[in-house]
C-alpha cells in the first residue's frame, strides 16, 4: 500500500483555498518539463506579461524569517532593497529548492500564493493586481492557475506592493559593472 501522492495533495489543498476565497480560476494542465515560466509560456502560449513567478525568499540569519512574493515573469523581484524593506531585515536571499518544498509543500516551478502557511507574509507587485488576469503556479509543475488577480486583495496575509519588482531594463540600468 502506498501513501497520498503529495502532488495531488498539494493540488487539493491550493483548490480549497480558492474555493474558499470564492475565487474564479482555470486549472491549466503542464507537463511538469515545461513547468518553469520561460518555457511553459513559449509551449502553451502564454504571454509572460500575464504570468507571475511566486518566489520564497529567506533571511539569512536564524531565525528564518519568509515571505512569498508573487511577480510577473517579466520584472525581476527587488529582494535587496524591497523586500528587505519589507521584512525589516538586511541580508535576505531566494530560498533553496529544499527549503521551499520543506516550508509549502511545493516545489519551484509550481509555486502559488496559494495554501501557504498562514504566517508566511504574501506580497504581490501592484502590476500583477492591474491586470484582468494573471497565470500562477498550481501548486506543482504539473498545472498552473488562469486567475482573476482581484482575488489578492481579498487574501487574508497579502499586501499589494508598488515597485515591489523591477523591469528587468531598469534592473540592469540599476547593476554596476
Amino acid at each position: 500500500m502506498t501513501g497520498p501522492n503529495p502532488t495531488e495533495s498539494i493540488e487539493r489543498s491550493v483548490h480549497e483555498a480558492l474555493e474558499s476565497l470564492g475565487a474564479r480560476y482555470e486549472v491549466m494542465a503542464c507537463d511538469p518539463a515545461l513547468a518553469d515560466t520561460a518555457a511553459f509560456c513559449a509551449h502553451y502560449g502564454v504571454d509572460p506579461a500575464k504570468s507571475a513567478n511566486a518566489i520564497l525568499v529567506a533571511s539569512r540569519k536564524e531565525p528564518k524569517k519568509h515571505a512569498l512574493c508573487l511577480v510577473l515573469a517579466t520584472t525581476k523581484l527587488d529582494v535587496n532593497k524591497k523586500v528587505a524593506e519589507l521584512l525589516g531585515i538586511k541580508k535576505l536571499s531566494f530560498a533553496s529548492g529544499d527549503e521551499t518544498v520543506a516550508l509549502t509543500g511545493m516545489m519551484i516551478g509550481g509555486v502559488t500564493p496559494f495554501a501557504i502557511p498562514p504566517d508566511v507574509p504574501i506580497y504581490v507587485d501592484s502590476r500583477i493586481a492591474a491586470l484582468d488576469e494573471v497565470v500562477v503556479g498550481g501548486g506543482s509543475r504539473s498545472s498552473k492557475l488562469r486567475l482573476d488577480p482581484e482575488i489578492f486583495s481579498r487574501m487574508p496575509g497579502v499586501e499589494v506592493v508598488d515597485r515591489l519588482a523591477l523591469d528587468r531594463e531598469e534592473r540592469a540600468a540599476n547593476t554596476v559593472p
